[in-house]
């Protein structure tokens, strides 16, 4: 009986988080579909729109440049993301699996740059972009993130699980170190790369700070730049900035369903005997 009153107290506080933390994503969700004579601030709140429209999302696509923003960022979160997973993988591989003088100090000291907080580096990279020439421009958005201390530390982690056999049988049949990484290693810890690139493309797809600084030009906008200037229109509408903003949420929503199937974990040693 007390077994059983725990179980029910424990879903029953999950269940009020759940509430709390979905609470903000209904609203915005029902608000995006409630039509100009509805009062979207009472109280209790009602999520179901009395007169369900899609209007706001027309007016939105219509009269701001969604579709560029839309496109800007997928271009920005891809690249993003591809450049992301290889670095770290290139840098991650070496550390976990080969021998050379100095490795320990490297792997700590690329460690430690997590506890630097972007705001100390940003106009040291802020400098470095425009000498580049790459203000306004698709490279210097994802400049900063071209590789990551937390990506190299969990794929770092991910080779070191793959079993040794795998690799000295691999060298055995000629194959090089990089050739190894690309066929051999990268394949065995395809749920630590989903999970990175996950976590990579939401960062990505959100980043709002870097994106000011960096772009001007309303055509090189990213969708969070965009829905800011959505919001600071003189015209304040929140049916239309709750609809540019489930726009931008949806793409992340349907990355996550397509690719949970693949965070899972991988059974690499399956091959390997004895």
């Amino acid at each position: 009986m007390k077994k059983t009153i725990k179980i029910i107290i424990y879903y029953l506080i999950l269940s009020l988080i759940a509430i709390a933390m979905l609470f903000p994503l209904l609203w915005l969700l029902g608000t995006s579909f409630k039509s100009a004579g509805e009062d979207i601030f009472s109280f209790p709140p009602n999520f179901i729109p009395e007169q369900f429209t899609l209007e706001n999302f027309i007016s939105v696509w219509q009269n701001y440049p969604f579709e560029t923003y839309l496109l800007n960022s997928i271009i920005v979160a891809v690249l993003t993301v591809t450049f992301n997973l290889l670095f770290c993988s290139l840098a991650a591989y070496p550390l976990a699996r080969l021998d050379f003088k100095g490795k320990k100090i490297i792997f700590i000291l690329i460690v430690a740059t997590i506890m630097i907080p972007f705001q100390i580096v940003m106009i040291p990279l802020y400098i470095l972009t425009v000498n580049f020439g790459l203000r306004n421009s698709y490279l210097g958005v994802i400049l900063p993130n071209l590789a990551s201390a937390f990506g190299i530390f969990l794929l770092k982690q991910a080779f070191e699980g793959v079993p040794k056999e795998l690799e000295e049988a691999s060298r055995i049949d000629g194959c090089t170190e990089l050739g190894i990484w690309w066929h051999i290693m990268l394949p065995a810890i395809r749920p630590a790369i989903v999970t990175l690139a996950i976590f990579v493309f939401i960062g990505a797809w959100s980043d709002f700070l870097w994106p000011l600084i960096v772009l001007d030009r309303p055509s090189h906008y990213t969708l969070p730049l965009g829905v800011a200037t959505l919001a600071s229109s003189l015209d304040l509408n929140w049916r239309l900035i709750a609809a540019g903003s489930i726009i931008s949420i949806a793409p992340v929503m349907l990355l996550f369903i397509l690719l949970q199937k693949y965070i899972i974990p991988s059974d690499a040693s399956s091959g390997v005997k004895g």
